[in-house]
């Protein structure tokens, strides 16, 4: 755009009219964005601005502001509805925990899936144990009196398929979707209904003596129009199944202790001390329910993971503490409230105990410790360890399986909102490394509005590798989770992590920040990002930089770092330029040849110094020659033993492989680096 300090053009009478003009435009979008407006609003602004004869150059700048707006108002709708869904979620675990009634239970579960995804219609099946078959026991939304008599066998249609597998499934199409078996009665209630894209969860409880989940219910959201559930969407309607599923246990459990106090009423003194067990059971009962709504609330306060442990930890009065997939300590928290400082724990052990948790839908004691995994959906998001050998009753397991519960609920909301703000955050860096050059000054007051001080040190890593498609969102998970903080993007169909040199600490690889831990900071970013994504992944780091130009640089080095480890056959590792030897040299922005030479000739240049022998130019030598003892025994005017014997000696200081082919051209290399330099030993 023009800048309006400057004075126009007197020859160009237009130009202090379009320079002038462009300003109310870019205002006007500032204006809409704040009040909310459609996008249509926002995109007629350019369309205006064309209209009123604004100059081709400040037009241009209209419309990027107009592609910037409509971009900034996608990201902040997706974020409200966002909220707006686990904000219902939230209000559906308050709704469940107070519900006494079995009926009122059902409807609250169907009545806020139905909101909670906006379909059309939801619904819920449940197994007739006696008639060996499934019925509809609550409908939402539905038209169709044959819908709502549904009656199905056991493994018929899309419900039968998630009763037998214990898995969700979606089908965009129910008509020609052939996965699971139609018949006759099912596809006449889906027609009449007017279904066509369904979503199925199962209700798991406790675990059967196969070592799987017991399926109790199946859940459903379905539109009358074709549809494609999204991830999220299936793991929030899994997380409203999971309270749903004790919520249901809880109703019926109450509803049998009311019936067993009311035969044991008119008991005579005999049955006393059953009566005083049952009352016992209840009591444990409420007390778990009491629990659950405590854990519950703390999350609509908005506390975090230590307030969680913390009530749990005081609640069975032991120390607890939570776990990420790769074993490093979310929170750990003694029975008074008191943090201590717990190590990582094995990632392989723990991904096998959460497994054998997920698949039993209950907790397991292993090695003294009790494990429950923290799911959304399948997604293993956490573990929960309750260190404590003594055994839990069932009330006491059945409050730490629900602290798992409420668990996820928070990690999946805090990692909601930290998406959200990362791909904000990520059109920056996207920007910054397009082009540079084209606004430096507008770049960092864009990043400063962020959160992102791009004038202080970072450290720039580029990732590369996993499965297409997933090694982005696992750098999201990874900045939430890891000792590194900071911000990601996807460039070139790679992934940049951007993060500040003075956050990170020795746990992120990282010592001094000087850059001299850049390389244990990609290896430990390859290692954690291997494991989120199952594949090898190889990351390249660069800096510390500061600026605009500086960063930008950072990522040209990093991106001919990975390249060169790619050629290196150094896939699935984690490095940079400076711990490659002389293509570090070659490659690197800096090109520190100093600490190549120093790195390569260190040992022989320290023991010449300290005792005024010649190993430095009887190497020198022997390699000019051609590797002859003869030769080189004639440049250096001494017998052809005390050749050898230096060579021996060089072989003690730098190893045995210091005449291989790949060894032996660094050291040439820095020989004649060294050389050139004038030191002390060039004769």
């Amino acid at each position: 755009m023009s800048d309006p300090s400057q004075p126009a053009d007197p020859a160009d009478p237009v130009a202090g009219i379009s320079a002038a003009s462009a300003a109310p435009h870019l205002r006007r979008l500032l204006d809409l964005l704040a009040d909310g407006a459609p996008a249509e609003e926002l995109g007629a602004v350019a369309s205006q601005a064309r209209a009123a004869g604004v100059r081709a150059g400040d037009l241009a700048e209209v419309e990027r502001a107009t592609a910037t707006a409509l971009r900034i108002r996608g990201a902040l709708r997706q974020h409200r509805r966002r909220e707006l869904q686990l904000t219902a979620l939230f209000d559906t675990a308050g709704d469940l925990a107070a519900s006494r009634e079995l009926d009122d239970v059902l409807k609250a579960i169907v009545r806020r899936a139905r909101m909670l995804l906006g379909t059309d219609t939801a619904y819920l099946t449940l197994p007739d144990e006696e008639a060996g078959d499934t019925y509809m026991r609550v409908t939402d939304g539905s038209v169709s009196v044959l819908f709502q008599r549904l009656r199905l066998e056991l493994g018929e249609g899309l419900g039968g398929l998630v009763a037998q597998t214990a898995r969700p499934y979606a089908t965009p199409d129910y008509r020609t979707d052939d996965r699971f078996r139609h018949t006759r009665n099912i596809n006449a209630g889906v027609l009449d209904e007017g279904l066509v894209a369904i979503l199925g969860v199962p209700l798991l409880l406790g675990s059967s003596r196969g070592g799987t989940g017991k399926v109790i219910g199946v859940l459903f959201a379905a539109d009358r129009a074709p549809r494609v559930f999204s991830p999220d969407e299936v793991a929030l309607l899994c997380s409203l199944a999971a309270h749903a599923a004790i919520a249901i246990d809880t109703a019926r459990a109450l509803a049998d202790t009311r019936s067993a106090l009311d035969e044991l009423a008119g008991a005579n003194a005999e049955l006393a001390e059953a009566n005083a067990a049952v009352r016992a059971h209840s009591a444990a009962m409420r007390r778990a329910e009491e629990s659950h709504d405590r854990l519950t609330d703390l999350v609509l306060r908005g506390r975090d993971v230590k307030d969680v442990a913390a009530a749990v930890a005081a609640l069975l009065d032991s120390p607890l503490t939570i776990h990420d997939p790769g074993g490093r300590p979310l929170a750990a928290v003694r029975p008074g409230g008191e943090d201590f400082a717990a190590d990582s724990m094995d990632a392989g052990w723990l991904a096998e105990t959460a497994e054998e948790s997920r698949t039993g839908a209950r907790a397991v004691h292993r090695d003294g410790r009790w494990i429950c995994a923290v799911l959304a959906g399948r997604e293993l998001m956490a573990g929960l360890v309750l260190h404590r050998r003594a055994p839990l009753d069932d009330s006491d397991r059945r409050l730490f399986e629900r602290a798992s519960v409420v668990t996820g609920l928070l990690l999946l909301l805090r990692r909601t909102v930290a998406e959200t703000e990362n791909r904000v955050r990520g059109e920056l860096i996207t920007d910054l490394l397009t082009d540079a050059d084209r606004d430096p000054a507008g770049l960092v007051e864009r990043g400063r509005r962020l959160g992102i001080d791009l004038d202080r040190p970072h450290l720039l890593l580029l990732a590369d590798g996993g499965v297409r498609g997933r090694l982005a969102p696992a750098a999201v998970r990874y900045l939430f989770g890891g000792d590194m903080r900071g911000v990601s993007a996807e460039h070139h169909g790679q992934v940049v992590l951007l993060a500040a040199a003075d956050g990170l600490g020795a746990g992120a690889g990282f010592e001094d920040g000087t850059g001299a831990g850049a390389g244990g900071v990609a290896r430990a970013a390859a290692s954690q990002l291997g494991q989120l994504v199952q594949a090898p992944v190889t990351v390249a780091a660069a800096g510390p930089a500061r600026g605009v130009r500086e960063l930008a640089a950072a990522y040209e080095e990093a991106a001919r770092c990975l390249r060169a480890m790619r050629v290196l056959g150094r896939a699935g590792e984690g490095a940079c330029v400076d711990e490659l030897g002389f293509l570090g040299v070659v490659l690197g922005n800096g090109q520190n040849v100093d600490g190549f030479v120093a790195a390569t000739l260190g040992p022989l240049l320290e023991y010449d110094e300290r005792r005024g022998t010649h190993l430095v130019r009887t190497l020198r030598a022997y390699f000019g020659s051609g590797g002859s003892l003869v030769r080189a025994k004639d440049e250096l005017h001494v017998h052809v033993n005390t050749v050898v014997q230096r060579l021996d000696r060089v072989q003690v200081l730098l190893g045995h492989d210091w005449n291989e082919p790949a060894r032996a051209l660094e050291i040439q290399l820095a020989l004649k680096l060294h050389q050139l330099a004038g030191s002390a030993d060039f004769l």
